[in-house]
């Protein structure tokens, strides 16, 4: 049996929280990636992995030392390092004179390879390289897509939900305008992938809302698409699956339209309308002839006194 699936019992109360934080849970926690150097990787796929850490800190994990693996033909030191370090998210670089420059892109489901892209950097401008001021270490980035084929073709479709998984970072409840300071902005445009890094700027606008600048602070990627290995459409909605006690309960004469507006119902009794009461006025007053008549007959005289 396998050291990582035997049951371990925790003998100090360090181990007892280490084990607990494993656990499955109804919210989970923020996805870590893990950062991979292939056996052959040369400075420019080192580069890449140490700027992507950068940007995805501190949901990250690097490894510096070289692992001698090919994702694509054997995915068990992948699932290995998955269950070592509680990474559900990879990025492995490496390089040889069959693909140049190479960075597969790849997430867990269950500690097996769910999805996995293979892409090849043709373009390549560090962090280092760009002189400007850079945003916090652990800044929540704004993503965007732009380019038809994220929507059109099927693997930039699962390319593009795969990028939002890796660079999302934790949920938040609230957001304050001056903590969206960073936006990665995806193109998808002749085949090819660019990958840019922006710092917003708000600049006096002499109004309410400020002026909005944009300053490349790096990394840039010029990406290609090569290999895929994506999952099967049951697997991909397994995966999916949320456990029943985070489903909002259905609740009873309650419906909203697309607008997002709510509607309720509400179950009454019939009502006699003719003993509503309204608003008394002079003119719907009723004559002593309408009331006599209602009552069935004309009402008697009174009694002359003696």
């Amino acid at each position: 049996m396998d050291a990582l699936e035997r049951v371990v019992k925790p003998k100090t109360k360090r181990a007892k929280r280490f084990l607990e934080k494993r656990e499955p849970k109804l919210t989970e926690n923020t996805k870590n990636a893990m950062l991979i150097k292939g056996g052959n990787a040369n400075l420019t796929v080192t580069e890449v992995l140490k700027d992507i850490y950068a940007v995805k800190k501190p949901f990250a994990v690097l490894y510096k030392k070289k692992n001698i693996t090919r994702p694509f033909e054997d995915q068990t030191s992948l699932e290995f390092f998955s269950k070592k370090s509680d990474c559900s998210l990879f990025l492995f670089g490496s390089h040889n004179k069959k693909r140049p420059n190479n960075l597969i892109i790849g997430r867990m489901f269950d500690y097996h390879v769910l999805d996995m892209i293979e892409l090849g950097i043709e373009n390549f401008v560090s962090l280092k390289d760009v002189k400007n001021n850079k945003c916090p270490e652990g800044t929540k980035p704004m993503l965007i897509f732009a380019g038809d084929m994220f929507d059109l073709n099927e693997e930039y479709r699962r390319l593009k939900n795969l990028l939002i998984d890796f660079f999302r970072g934790p949920t938040v409840p609230s957001i304050r305008l001056a903590g969206l300071e960073h936006v990665l902005h995806f193109t998808a445009l002749d085949g090819k992938i660019y990958m840019r890094s922006y710092r917003v700027l708000l600049k006096k606008s002499g109004c309410k809302i400020p002026r909005i600048e944009l300053e490349d602070i790096g990394p840039s990627l010029d990406l290609v698409m090569r290999r895929t290995h994506l999952a099967s459409d049951d697997l991909y909605k397994l995966s999916l699956k949320q456990p029943k006690a985070l489903k909002p309960k259905k609740k009873k004469n309650i419906s909203h339209d697309v607008f997002g507006t709510t509607y309720g119902r509400i179950h009454m009794q019939k009502q006699d309308l003719s003993k509503l009461q309204t608003r008394k006025m002079k003119g719907l007053r009723k004559r002593r002839a309408e009331k006599s008549a209602q009552d069935g007959g004309i009402s008697p005289k009174k009694a002359k006194s003696a």
